[in-house]
């Protein structure tokens, strides 16, 4: 016999969330929505596999290098500030399916275009698809996970992150050996990701729904109770319905910035903007990178990604299953720290150093960029907000995060270019040391706040002193 449970508020509905016990099909969800995330992930680092074939067949500069990698993270800017606003205003699940339908039909448009202007356009729609995607997933399991899963579920897109980019590496390999495509490699890397957008979007039209807590706020609590039926196989009566279906949700930027929140907005802006530079300056180029220490043959630059990656995944895991335990803040402090560390050491042991050394700091960077503040900008976000905002923060956050993917896709060829590998690694040191200090600066940790819950007593205390106001400033006797 089902459970069943009596709702009379939103703050009921969050109190439901936050104390079930995670159910294996609570799991399947979460990885349906982190499927969004394996997507964006392939599809941001696809093409830096093929980023030699790609200088050669289109005659690039390293400006243009820059541009047609950076380009991605131009749209992904436009899809988190607009995704971020739709996500709160629409709802989680239109959005969840509007974002893998743009990752689908870029895809297929960027492998077959005939020219670098085909291939910009197609990269910027790819790119809003994936802003979308970041806000709407985080956003959704936020509030779909128990409070005591919820920051390590959150931290599990890290690992996926790297599990993906491993893939750009893994899909190739078969064509690299028994096809016959030549320069043209770089369109089977980049269209494949086609194939698991539309398997996820499938996933998630045929077993997501609303989220919960969107439902109470915006729906009524009619809605929410129809979706904790469906998504927690509970019987939910209400007892209460306090307020209609609302027909305008008013959502404002301006909020996040509030005295409540500047503090927090900045915090994760700062973590999302350094982590995204070191990250798109050093692992996006991976490939680049694998072909100068192992040899300049395509398989070179396959392997040493798939290499490299493999400690993004250890370190991605390391972060998830530590996240109670440590903190979201702690967690990007000693993710800087190893960052901080392994990229001076390159710089100061030279060039000459053994490949074998180099190439263990470069894990090094990874392993801890991933342990660390590479994955706690997005999650900090995710769990600084409440429901109703929850989708501006983390919208704000991600485009913040690709104002980073800009400059280190920026970064690499151009200052390379100038100065060399080991020169620029000592001048991108100088970011996540920023990072870390801000991080020291603030000390604010999500993990251990209902902020849902501060929420609502705030409002309703603002309520309260309000009606009081309005009561003082009535007739007098």
């Amino acid at each position: 016999m089902a459970q069943e449970i009596v709702i009379r508020s939103e703050r009921d509905v969050a109190r439901f969330v936050s104390t079930q016990p995670t159910s294996k099909s609570a799991i399947f969800i979460v990885l349906v929505a982190l499927g969004g995330i394996f997507v964006d992930a392939y599809d941001l680092t696809s093409l830096g596999i093929g980023v030699v074939q790609l200088r050669t067949q289109f005659h690039l500069t390293p400006f243009a290098v820059g541009s047609v990698t950076a380009m991605m993270a131009f749209g992904a800017v436009i899809g988190a500030m607009w995704g971020g606003y739709f996500t709160d205003k629409v709802g989680r699940f239109k959005m969840f399916l509007l974002d893998l339908i743009f990752l689908v039909v870029a895809a297929i448009g960027a492998a077959l275009s005939l020219n670098i202007w085909m291939l910009l356009f197609f990269r910027l729609l790819m790119g809003i698809g994936v802003g979308l995607d970041f806000p709407v997933a985080l956003s959704f399991i936020a509030e779909y996970v128990n409070e005591r899963k919820r920051g390590g579920s959150i931290n599990l897109w890290q690992p996926v992150w790297y599990i993906a980019t491993s893939c750009t590496g893994l899909v190739i390999l078969p064509f690299y050996y028994f096809g016959n495509f030549g320069d043209h490699l770089w369109r089977i890397a980049v269209g494949f990701g086609a194939v698991p957008a539309t398997i996820i979007l499938i996933l998630r039209y045929k077993f997501m729904d609303e989220s919960p807590g969107w439902a109470a706020h915006y729906l009524g609590l009619n809605e929410a109770a129809r979706v904790l039926e469906k998504m927690y196989g509970v019987k939910v009566k209400v007892e209460q319905e306090p307020t209609a279906k609302k027909q305008d949700v008013k959502i404002h930027y301006s909020e996040i910035f509030s005295p409540k929140y500047r503090l927090r907005t900045f915090l994760v802006s700062v973590i999302g903007i350094t982590q995204a530079t070191e990250y798109y300056a050093v692992g996006f180029n991976l490939p680049t990178i694998s072909t100068r220490l192992f040899g300049s043959a395509f398989i070179y630059a396959i392997l040493g990604t798939v290499f490299f990656n493999i400690f993004g995944i250890i370190g991605g895991f390391g972060g998830v299953f530590s996240t109670n335990r440590i903190g979201v803040r702690r967690l990007a402090i000693i993710g800087y720290t190893i960052v901080v560390i392994s990229l001076f050491s390159i710089y100061l042991l030279g060039p000459r150093m053994p490949v074998i050394v180099t190439a263990l700091l470069l894990s090094l960077f990874i392993f801890g960029h991933s342990f660390g503040q590479g994955s706690q900008g997005m999650t900090m976000a995710t769990l600084s907000f409440p429901t109703r905002i929850r989708g501006l923060g983390t919208g704000f956050a991600q485009g913040m995060t690709r104002v980073g993917t800009i400059c280190g896709f920026y970064f690499f060829p151009l200052v390379v270019a100038k100065v060399g590998v080991t020169k620029m690694l000592a001048y991108l040191a100088l970011i996540p040391l920023f990072g870390l200090i801000t991080t020291l600066s603030i000390k604010w940790e999500p993990i251990g706040q209902d902020i849902d819950e501060q929420d609502s007593v705030a409002r309703m205390a603002a309520s309260v002193g309000d009606s009081a106001t309005a009561g003082s400033l009535g007739p007098q006797k």
